[in-house]
């Protein structure tokens, strides 16, 4: 009997497997798992991120490991400003602090991150709430990082010793049982104090520094209410406490602020006659936004503005009255810059934490924190990949049906059988039980597909018309659900260098006929993390107006008195950056592709790095592409129409009176340039290697869509490249004597 079950269940199964819809949807599968992969391939890159260089142990390996995972409250890190006054701030890029130590030439926001922590050996998915203690020249940062293991807020601290710059991270000095953030430090008749956010205990501690600044001790209770982002201030003959409390019936969340004052900061404290002196709209700012501070006389208020998402953004306020009864304030300019790249800056989406104060210098310094994406990103994005999924699957069945391909919605035995053996009742009743649930469903599914059956004839035009639609649609949808569930935050990060950033100078050679690749180029590329500026090198015809270009960072168009490819390597004092990288305007690459060129070159900065590998070998030496690189084992030059170069050395060089007859070369050409560069660094170089290779993901040639191509004839081109080796190795030594290996790096990047 039994014998007899299996050969029935194994027929229908072959039946299944044979039948139009497991060919259908076993091809509509194939199909859109093609267009899946193709989709991944265009948008994400294939490379791995390197092994952090900060780690130096088994045991901070492992905590950078374990840190920095997605997490629905954000990915916070923080950054350092500077101004002549708390009312004019500049990120720490604008103030060109250089770090040879960690390659930053200028360093960059943020100087902190959830990597830091973790590298440290203490693994973190986000730094936030910055305070900043000072001690003459000595800076400690204390801020709420959140424990990847435990998922909890503890308090951790930093200390710097120019003037917040870089970072050491000294440890986790305070963690409680329950979430802790906000560490508001202050000093009160020579000791250190630390009022920490400590809300889901339902008091407002005090903690006194034992041990500053590493170990602290509980000195008192002040208030037995869950008061959130709370601040002491001592204003005008009272010490004033500012805090919001949520937890009372008609309070709006984020929107409420409440005044305590009192004699000392240890208490006893009054309630302000107001209280709640803000219960409005949570994007007004009632929130508070880290510290208050005084300039000119006048007390000043950061507020968050929460209206969009949790920590939309800061607005500061200058408080007007603050008396026992009675609280006014007026808002004012923040006075930094907001960010304009989105989630490819480390603050494109959001900030809500600002702490600025003096240092012994007179300058200002402030500490501020910022999130690339929206407060529950990670899961809002598995939320619309699962429902485009969804709709795929929808789409697939019903095209299905219209196309008569599906068929298997009654009789159900023949979809879901149900035999087995009699003997066992209960997994009898269970699939009794089930297929009564599975046939509920079909039954009323059937009802509702019904009227499709059929109704789409592919040897139509209109069916085939509607076909292409649906099509067109479902592969939309797939794309849409491959980015939100395997596409990470969506963001093209910067990857840092012994956990500093930097940033580049991006250099373009171009002219008038090519307006149309320039205006893509300037907007694509000026999104970009760690670009600082985009100077334009304009060889011929009239400029464009910058308002023409769609920029988020400055552009600069320098125009050259003479058509010459020798511009391309014009000293200009005015670049802020030692890197620039210099990129003809009709490659497109991927944000991230530039920024592991980027890395490489700060770990090589003596080096060209690119992204257009090329060998010169025989004899005379004869020019070849990068297939043939490839074929014959590795390369010797660089194309410097994309590549990374410090360009005070490289532009130095390309100047020096020994590259005179290379230059002349170039000019009677009208080409050569880069290879004249390889060679310049060959011949300052010698034996040492002087080229690294980068692969991108993917690189498109736009000249070819505008008809502006400058090589068009590519045997030609690489004909003169072949007279120009020949010279130049006449003058500068033979560039053949070095070759250098693909995949011969740790990163994996030059494969």
């Amino acid at each position: 009997m039994g014998s007899f079950v299996n050969g029935v269940r194994w027929k229908q199964w072959f039946h299944w497997f044979h039948s139009t819809t497991f060919l259908f949807l076993f091809s509509s599968s194939l199909l859109l798992g093609s267009v899946s992969f193709f989709f991944s391939w265009l948008a994400f890159s294939p490379f791995q991120t390197p092994v952090p260089l900060t780690s130096s142990s088994s045991s901070s390996s492992s905590s950078s490991s374990l840190g920095c995972r997605p997490d629905g409250e954000g990915s916070w890190s923080i950054g350092v400003f500077y101004g002549d006054s708390p009312l004019s701030l500049k990120p720490i890029e604008e103030w060109g602090v250089w770090r040879n130590g960690s390659a930053a030439w200028p360093q960059a926001n943020p100087v902190v991150t959830c990597a830091s922590v973790s590298d440290a050996g203490f693994p973190s998915n986000f730094v936030a709430d910055p305070f900043l203690f000072i001690q003459g020249d000595t800076l400690y940062l204390f801020f709420e990082t959140k424990n990847s293991v435990t998922l909890q807020g503890d308090i951790g601290v930093a200390i710097s010793k120019d003037n917040g710059s870089t970072w050491q991270q000294l440890g986790i000095v305070l963690d409680e049982e329950w979430h802790l953030s906000y560490p508001y430090v202050f000093s009160y008749q020579g000791q250190i104090y630390m009022m920490p956010e400590g809300s889901k205990n339902g008091d407002l501690r005090l903690y006194r520094a034992v041990d500053f600044p590493i170990q602290w001790k509980l000195e008192k209770v002040i208030l037995k209410k869950p008061l959130i982002d709370s601040f002491i201030i001592d204003y005008q003959g009272h010490y004033w406490l500012f805090g919001s409390d949520f937890s009372f019936y008609g309070a709006r969340k984020n929107g409420e602020l409440e005044i305590w004052y009192s004699s000392s900061p240890l208490g006893p404290w009054s309630p302000h006659r107001k209280n709640p002196v803000h219960n409005m709209d949570k994007r007004l700012g009632a929130r508070n936004a880290g510290r208050p501070f005084i300039y000119n006389g006048d007390l000043y208020r950061t507020g968050q503005d929460c209206g969009g998402t949790y920590g939309q953004s800061i607005r500061l306020f200058k408080v007007m009255v603050l008396t026992t009864d009675k609280y006014e304030e007026v808002e004012v300019p923040l006075g930094v810059d907001m960010p304009r790249k989105g989630r490819n800056a480390w603050n494109g989406d959001r900030y809500h934490h600002l702490d600025v104060q003096q240092l012994p210098s007179g300058k200002w310094i402030g500490v501020m924190d910022g999130d690339r994406v929206p407060s529950g990103d990670s899961v809002h994005r598995l939320i619309v990949g699962y429902m485009a999924f969804g709709a795929v699957i929808v789409l697939v069945i019903l095209s299905g049906v219209s196309l008569n391909a599906i068929k298997c919605i009654l009789p159900l035995s023949r979809c879901l059988p149900i035999q087995g053996k009699r003997s066992d009742v209960f997994q009898a009743e269970q699939r009794q039980y089930m297929y009564s649930k599975f046939k509920w469903l079909f039954f009323h599914g059937s009802k509702v597909v019904a009227p499709l059956q059929g109704r789409i004839r592919p040897n139509t035009c209109t069916g085939r018309l509607v076909l292409a639609v649906i099509f067109s649609v479902i592969a939309i949808l797939t794309c849409i659900g491959t980015w939100y569930v395997y596409g990470g935050n969506g963001a093209e990060e910067a990857y840092p260098l012994k956990g500093h950033y930097s940033q580049f100078t991006l250099l373009t050679m171009t002219y008038d006929a090519r307006l149309w690749n320039l205006k893509m180029y300037v907007k694509h590329y000026s999104r970009c993390s760690s670009v600082r500026e985009i100077v334009v090198v304009w060889n011929k015809g009239d400029p464009p107006k910058l308002s023409e270009l769609d920029s988020v960072v400055p552009v600069r168009i320098r125009v050259e008195k003479k058509n010459s490819l020798n511009n391309r390597f014009n000293l200009d004092p005015e670049i802020k950056t030692r890197a620039v990288l210099e990129l003809d305007d009709d490659i497109m690459m991927t944000c991230d592709d530039l920024e592991r060129g980027f890395r490489v070159w700060r770990v090589h900065p003596d080096r060209i790095v690119g992204f257009y590998p090329r060998l010169a070998e025989g004899s005379p030496l004869e020019y070849h592409d990068g297939k043939y690189a490839r074929q014959h084992g590795g390369y010797n030059m660089i194309l410097t129409g994309a590549a990374f170069m410090d360009h005070q050395l490289a532009f130095e060089r390309y100047w020096s009176e020994e590259a005179k007859i290379g230059r002349e070369t170039v000019d009677k050409y009208f080409n050569c340039e880069d290879v004249l560069m390889n060679f310049l660094y060959m011949n300052a170089s010698a034996p040492r290697r002087v080229v690294e290779y980068v692969k991108p993901s993917w690189a498109i040639d736009t000249s070819k869509f505008s008809g502006v191509a400058i090589s068009r004839n590519t045997q030609a081109h690489y004909n003169v490249r072949s007279h120009c080796l020949a010279r130049f190795s006449e003058i500068y030594g033979n560039l053949a004597t070095n070759k250098w290996e693909f995949n011969s790096r740790q990163d994996g990047w030059d494969v």
